[in-house]
């Protein structure tokens, strides 16, 4: 049972290694190394349990435990809550999403869920749907209604 999800994570990393590291734009000079060191902090963390509250890599994140933690491995910190990553980040526009951002949507009556995006169409989360960290299409009309904006604290 544990041979399928760790070769899941090993695909979806390769495949982020192959995406990032042939994508122009991604160089140091910009910024592109804390980028590719921040999805890949996240996307090792695919298949993770959902726990609201949740900071424990491996064990359980919720989503704000996540983006924090892909952060933190690339050594820059953003605040633990969704709502204060949203006001503290620079915000990013739409068209301009990049590896590493983070998007944040309202999900219901003072509830804010955050993911980070993996390459120009999907996000990796932590999600209460599935009870897990997973990869998810930003451009759907769930994530598309509930969008509120993006963000980022890297070049």
């Amino acid at each position: 049972m544990k041979i399928v999800p760790r070769l899941v994570v090993g695909l979806v990393l390769g495949a982020a290694a192959l995406l990032l590291g042939g994508c122009a734009g991604l160089g140091s000079s910009d910024g592109g190394g804390k980028r590719a060191e921040v999805v890949s902090a996240a996307l090792s963390q695919v298949g993770t349990p959902y726990r609201y509250g949740g900071t424990l890599p491996g064990r359980a994140l919720d989503c704000s435990g996540l983006t924090r933690y892909a952060y933190q491995r690339a050594g820059v910190s953003i605040p633990r809550m969704s709502l204060d990553q949203l006001h503290a980040a620079r915000p990013v526009r739409p068209d301009a999403l990049r590896p590493g951002d983070l998007v944040f949507f309202h999900t219901g009556p003072g509830v804010h869920h955050v993911g980070l995006m993996v390459d120009r169409d999907r996000f990796v989360h932590a999600s209460t749907s599935k009870h897990k960290v997973g990869l998810t299409r930003l451009h759907t009309p769930y994530w598309r209604a509930r969008y509120v904006g993006a963000g980022s604290y890297l070049e």
